[in-house]
């Protein structure tokens, strides 16, 4: 009898996160049912019995982490916040998908108590939860000690057809299963329906076998028997050397008489019948909508006092932690609050004018080495680029799985491999590494960063427009940043990529002039709350002089050489042409020609800056402007105004050594000063300074548009 009613309870339970989603999606008249309808008995047993949650406390350090990697769904997630007792009203279900409301159409991190990290493009989190459970297995190895486990939680998600099908979750399963992650557990909603039709259209893959081959704990139930899920999931929690994937077989749109089972149901309101046949079919009183059972909601309320008495005993575990770990401890608290310790940046490297020139990513590399001992939590690495990134951390360890066998690995840093190491090897797999370091940031505790060529960055923008979008801290440090790539080609030539990360909101794109901007980068970079896209030279840079700058990189922009007198035009440089410029500046001197160099090697913190400090800087409206930069000169009008120009590559590199690129597509100073002079009116001068050409076109002359003038 007891387990009948139980049994009773439970499906009123179910019922209620299906009543939910179809009524708010019905209300919206907009979004996707099937998953909510198919999902629930599964999500039920999860959030009810495995799930560690404080619903009071969302930022408890030491919870579970739950995402819906199938975030078109977001019903569920919703549903369940609110019937578990997150800040989430049934106003604010009743409000889903409207403007302002907390029930956007996919999860956004910040937006709604709960949601750990926002999901949309699917695959992302999948792989975001991999960073999730990376970074618990970081922290729990810098800082659990025997007697004292203040961290150990797991990460969980509910994941789709569509999900395991994206290349950025092939990735990140592969990445997952070589770390071993035992502490990751995804429910797989196998209901082999996609948007478009019946997923075997395009997937008959044998997913299980996949994912084992790839280092993965799997198994394959009935994900509508909550019997089977409960099995299921104590068995993944025991597997603690592999990752677990459950192969869930779901009904999409279960209960409704016409829909279930159809790809009809996947992303269109059921619609007012079919709601109330839906309704009746499960048992579920027509009226009024978003209902609710007593006894549903008092079984959902009993986990506020679990989860209060988790959290209670895990506070009471850590103040033991801190009376015998106080520096550790304290440590800890900083590194979830975001702090940076004090001195942390006491001792960064500085070059001096006349020093050897260095690239921007071995001045990066160097500034590194100076501030990662300092902050144990700064992790990251690069796909496969360390030794052309230089973003390795010497003698920091190496991220892998304690148990691992080294197999004659070679090029690892130093200091050890286990789940401490500070240096991440995520392998060719841009796509996951992005999404990952999403996932570690999402985590808290982590300063985590990806490296990697810049014209790759192509293959991360999904993940770098959702760390902007998410406010997430992730660092992008992205080296060989232009046409002096040189001998490999177009291919690997980067030409519009800083431009079009510069259009990401919310971004913070920093490209230094020299070794010590790139010091100054990196300041901004971890001091910054939201992400930054470090972008760095391959070629050596000149240390310039700074000794008349006014003003300096914290403002994104800054007057780095003063005209003598009144300027009669301004000259903008970012990265490697910041010398340019400078050069230009001294060209146009020797014809009478009073030039300023401004270094703007970012637009977002010159933006942030008053418009009275942007016209010191640049001059007032009218003021000529010409712009160098090696890539594309769209936007550059936003900063070289009604009379600039702009020196750029709007078309793509070549191949060839990097210097003879730059001179065949007009990055010299001649030409520099040249086209300011043309700006000017002075054709007659530029002739002078850069005569035409004979004999022959070089490779820039050939590309249409490669000087870019505008």
């Amino acid at each position: 009898m007891v387990a009948a009613a139980e049994r009773s309870v439970e499906t009123l339970a179910i019922n209620a996160i299906r009543t939910l989603s179809m009524d708010a999606v019905q209300a919206a008249n907009n979004g996707h049912p099937g998953l909510p309808l198919g999902a629930a008995p599964m999500a039920y047993v999860l959030w009810t019995e495995f799930l560690k949650h404080n619903p009071r406390d969302p930022h408890w350090p030491d919870r579970d982490r739950f995402v819906l990697s199938a975030g078109h769904g977001s019903m569920l997630i919703y549903s369940l916040l609110h019937l578990t007792g997150y800040d989430l009203s049934l106003d604010d279900l009743k409000n889903f998908r409207q403007l302002g409301s907390k029930t956007p159409g996919h999860p956004e991190r910040l937006h709604t108590p709960g949601v750990e990290v926002t999901t949309g493009p699917l695959g992302q989190g999948f792989a975001n939860g991999v960073g999730l459970a990376m970074a618990e297995a970081f922290l729990a190895a810098r800082y659990n000690r025997p007697g004292h486990e203040i961290v150990d939680h797991r990460t969980y998600a509910i994941v789709s057809d569509g999900d395991v099908m994206e290349g950025v979750a092939n990735e990140a399963a592969s990445l997952a299963g070589h770390l071993k992650l035992g502490k990751l557990i995804y429910l797989y909603d196998q209901n082999q329906i996609t948007l478009a039709g019946s997923a075997n259209l395009s997937f008959s893959e044998d997913v299980a076998a996949r994912f084992e081959a790839q280092g993965w704990h799997t198994q394959t139930i009935d994900g509508m028997d909550t019997t089977a899920v409960r099995d299921a999931l104590d068995q993944a929690r025991t597997e603690t050397g592999r990752p677990s994937l459950i192969c869930a077989r779901t009904v999409i749109g279960f209960g409704s008489p016409k829909k279930a089972g159809t790809f009809g149901v996947h992303g269109s309101p059921l619609g007012p019948d079919e709601v109330a046949a839906t309704k009746e079919n499960l048992g579920i009183p027509l009226d009024p909508p978003f209902y609710v059972p007593a006894e549903a909601q008092a079984k959902f309320d009993e986990g506020l006092d679990r989860g209060a008495e988790a959290q209670a005993k895990w506070r009471m575990r850590f103040e033991a932690y801190a009376e015998a770990h106080p520096d550790l401890a304290a440590e800890f608290t900083r590194a979830l609050a975001g702090e940076l310790p004090d001195g942390w940046d006491s001792d960064l490297p500085s070059w001096n004018v006349g020093d050897k020139p260095v690239a921007t990513r071995k001045a990066s590399g160097e500034t590194i080495a100076k501030f990662f001992p300092k902050l144990p939590n700064f992790v990251g690495g690069s796909a496969d680029l360390n030794p052309s990134t230089n973003t390795a951390m010497k003698n920091a360890g190496d991220f892998q799985a304690p148990n691992a066998d080294q197999n004659g690995a070679q090029g690892l840093t130093g200091g050890g491999w286990s789940y401490a190491g500070q240096n991440v090897h995520f392998g060719i797999r841009e796509h996951a590494m992005g999404s990952a370091v999403n996932g570690m940031a999402a985590h808290g505790g982590l300063i985590p960063f990806g490296s990697t060529f810049l014209v790759f960055s192509d293959y991360m923008r999904p993940a770098i427009r959702l760390s902007a979008l998410s406010h997430l801290k992730s660092i992008w440090v992205f080296t060989h940043d232009s046409i002096a790539v040189g001998g490999d080609g177009p291919t690997h030539e980067p030409v519009e990529h800083v431009m079009s990360l510069r259009a990401i909101p919310h971004l913070r794109v920093i490209r230094p002039g020299d070794p010590n901007e790139a010091v100054e980068a990196w300041r901004a970079a971890l001091t910054h709350d939201g992400p930054t896209a470090l972008i760095l030279s391959r070629q050596d840079l000149t240390v310039l002089d700074r000794s008349r700058a006014r003003g300096d990189l914290s403002r994104g922009g800054y007057i780095l050489e003063e005209a003598d007198g009144a300027p009669a035009i301004v000259l903008i440089g970012t990265g490697s042409e910041l010398e340019l410029a400078v050069m230009a500046r001294g060209v146009l001197a020797e014809h009478g020609i009073s030039a300023r160099v401004v270094s703007l090697p970012s637009w977002e913190l010159f933006a942030e800056q008053d418009v009275s400090y942007q016209e010191e800087v640049l001059g007032a409206a009218g003021t000529p402007r010409l712009s160098v930069e090696a890539g594309v000169t769209l936007g550059w009008c936003r900063y070289t105004g009604e009379r600039g120009a702009s020196v750029g590559v709007d078309t793509y590199g070549a191949s060839a050594p990097g210097e003879e690129v730059l001179k065949a597509y007009g990055f010299s100073k001649e030409h520099v000063a040249a086209e300011a002079l043309r700006l000017l009116g002075r054709d007659d001068l530029a002739d002078q300074v850069e005569p035409p050409r004979t004999g022959g076109e070089t490779a820039g002359e050939q590309a249409e548009g490669a000087e870019g003038h505008s």
